[in-house]
This record gives structure tokens, sequence and C-alpha cells, in this order.
């Protein structure tokens, strides 16, 4: 359950404050909230400002209002504190929202205060089957999108929030896969409506890749076309082939989607971001790469790192987050070659904080294209060995001997 001082100084001033679509959901679900929790408050834009000097605006279609916190940004849905949505089971009333989500799947509150949870459109029994972790039939990520999709609302908007349905909430299985282009048939008689701002785009794609199956929500952009308008470095993937003989999961896109089925979870069932990010773009280098005698893609690696460094900063991630993502594309082709390279080419990077982020993001790589994992585990004995000789006095980081001059000069 999210708590913290923004959430204590909205009820000491009076005002309410309930988790809401996404962030509601996941907390009944036992999930982290991630790093964007949705606030419903009955206090207005001008309630906020003064409560909060660093409030901000980031777009109506976003939220109202947007705080950033260390750990997360809170985003505000201000509410008419006068009209209720309905009652909890306990009879307490609670407001109602000023627009109505995408789909009524969305529409499902918790009181922050007493951990209530509130759902005026009675939708738990489905979330139920999600928390007890059921398979539900092939053909219900199509009925449940279909039954709630909420009439009047922009194609746009629909398409990421039914994105982040199916990547957060719906189990990976072929017949879903093969079920995209009917989930994709819902939007075709809807307004296109306004393009999401930078700001959205890089929460859809946070919201994506840190979700338990990615490939779906990125799948169904793919088929809405979304992803050819907004993130055309993504699109042209799937537009370059692949040797059946290393990659018969198929082309760059098929390959790239197929990596996330490889990823582990961290603490509460969240995916790492910098991971994620790198398994996206590892790739991205590969549609501008030309051939080389026997490399089909030479020189991919410092290419991506070019393509994935502006991707990112057109979406705006900050510098650290970039910087990490850029070093994992860069070397991702290192691990493979690691038994094989001497010490002053590989030293530096694997003395990095992040080789064992880059050591994942080759598992996963690995895994996908079906080659097995014997090179895994040899390039993760090799950096064993090199962590351990570091952390041995009387070796250098290659595991050689030391002298007693060379001993006595590292002491001093």
């Amino acid at each position: 359950m999210v708590e913290s001082d923004t959430l204590t100084c909205l009820r000491n001033s009076g005002f309410s404050a309930y988790l809401c679509g996404f962030s509601a959901i996941d907390s009944l679900l036992g999930r982290e909230t991630g790093s964007n929790v949705h606030i419903l408050t009955n206090a207005d834009t001008a309630d906020l400002a003064r409560l909060f000097d660093t409030l901000r605006f980031p777009g109506i279609d976003l939220a109202d209002a947007a705080l950033d916190s260390e750990k997360c940004t809170w985003c505000f849905h201000c509410t008419d504190s006068e009209k209720t949505a309905g009652q909890s089971e306990q009879g307490t009333p609670f407001p109602a929202e000023s627009r109505s989500p995408s789909f009524s799947l969305l529409e499902f509150y918790q009181d922050c205060l007493t951990r209530t949870f509130f759902d005026p459109r009675g939708i738990y029994p489905l979330l139920s089957e999600f928390r007890k972790g059921n398979n539900r039939e092939s053909a219900g990520a199509t009925e449940v999108l279909s039954g709630c999709l909420n009439p009047g609302v922009e194609r746009n908007r629909a398409v990421m929030d039914a994105a982040l349905i199916l990547a957060r909430y719906f189990p990976l299985d072929r017949e879903t896969e093969r079920r995209i282009m009917q989930i994709t048939g819902l939007f075709g008689n809807l307004r296109e409506g306004r393009s999401p701002g930078i700001e959205e785009q890089r929460l859809l794609l946070t919201g994506l890749l840190t979700s338990h199956n990615p490939c779906l929500g990125f799948e169904l952009l793919k088929s809405c076309g979304f992803i050819g308008k907004f993130w055309p470095e993504l699109a042209v993937l799937d537009d370059v082939d692949h040797s059946k003989e290393f990659h018969p999961e198929g082309n760059v896109w098929n390959h790239t989607m197929e990596t996330f089925r490889y990823r582990k979870a961290g603490f509460r069932s969240i995916h790492d971001l910098r991971l994620s990010l790198g398994l996206l773009l590892h790739d991205a280098g590969k549609p501008i790469a030309e051939s080389a005698g026997s490399r089909r893609f030479d020189g991919h690696a410092e290419l991506g790192e070019f393509r994935a460094r502006n991707f990112l900063e057109r979406l705006g991630f900050g510098s650290a987050i970039v910087k990490d993502v850029c070093y994992l594309v860069r070397n991702h082709m290192l691990p493979a070659a690691l038994p094989r390279l001497p010490l002053f080419r590989t030293g530096e990077i694997m003395a990095s904080p992040l080789f064992p982020v880059l050591m994942e993001l080759y598992r996963c790589d690995e895994s996908s294209s079906f080659k097995g994992l014997d090179g895994y585990y040899e390039s993760s004995a090799a950096y064993q060995s090199f962590l351990k000789n570091r952390r041995n006095p009387y070796r250098s980081a290659d595991g050689k001997k030391l002298n007693r001059v060379q001993i006595s000069a590292m002491i001093r």
C-alpha cells in the first residue's frame, strides 16, 4: 500500500486521497504501483498548488497536476467533491471522477486512509482472477476489452490503455497473441483525437517494460499503427530479417519481443527498467548496420547506442538512465566473447556495477534465440574469476601471482 508525506499532507488538509485505475488494481494484486502513482482527490488544482511548491501541470489527458518525488511521480486527478460514484460495502460514499476512463476496468479505487476498495462497475470478480493468477480462456482479452470500452473515448487513449492492460494483467500465450488483430478492430470507429505528448509516451513505455508481458502491449501498439507513428526507431526492427540458422525466432522485432519472456521479476513482481530498455534497444543499430565479410550487422552495437540515446532523450528519460542503457546496448556483444578476450579489453567494463545487468541481458538474448546457455555459463565463470581475483591481494585482476614488490606497491 502506498504511503508517504504527500498523502499525509492531503489528509491533514482535509482532502480525500484514493488510488485509482492501474494504481488501485496493482495495490489489490499486491504489486508495486510503479514510478507513477495515480491519485483521485477532491482537492482542486489551486488547493494542490498551495500544498505543494513544486507542483507541475503535465496536461489534462495525463493528470490535472503532478508532483515529482524521489521515489515516484504523483499524478493527481481532481474530482467534483459534491458528486459521488457510489458506496462501498460499508456504505461509505466516494467521489466520482470528472472524466470517465477509457475502460470501465480502470474504474477501481482504494481509499489511501482506510485501505478500502471501491468497485462501482463490479469488476472485482475479474480482478480476483488476475490476483489468483488464473489463466483466462483465450478469448478473454478480446471479451474483456470489448465489454468495458467506454463510448466516446479517443482512439490514441484507448489504444495506450489497452496495451497496458494486456501487458499487466493477461497471460502470455499464443492464442492471446493471435487475437491481437481482433482487439485492434475494437478501435476502428473511434476518433483518433490528440497525439500523446512526450511524457505520456515515456510513461506508457515505462509501464509496458515494467509489466509481466510487455510484448502483448507492443504487438497491439504495432498492429494499431502507434509504433510506426510515434516510435519509428522500433518500427523498423520489423523490417530486418535474421538468419534462421542463428535466429529461428524470426526477424529483429520478433527476437526483441522474445527476449522479454526470459526476464526475472524483482521485488513484488517489478521488472528492472534499465534491463528492459536494454533488451528493447539492444539491436536498434541493426537496421542501419552494413555487412562486412562474415559480419551481417557490422558495428551494430555502437550504432545501436547512438539510436538508443536519441530515442531515450527524445522521450525525456533522465541522463542517468540514458547513460546506463547506452552502456548495456554498446557492450551487449562483449559477454559472449568474455572468456577469449584479454583483461585490458574487458576489465573496465566488468568493473562497472552495471555488468551484472549486462550479463542478464546476455542471458535473455541467448535464451530468445534458442542457442542454449553454455556460452552464458562460461562467461559467468570468467566474470566470477575476475571478481575473485580483484578481492585477492596476492593476485592481479587476471589471476597472476604478484611478487613482493608489486604487493608492497599496492599496499602503499
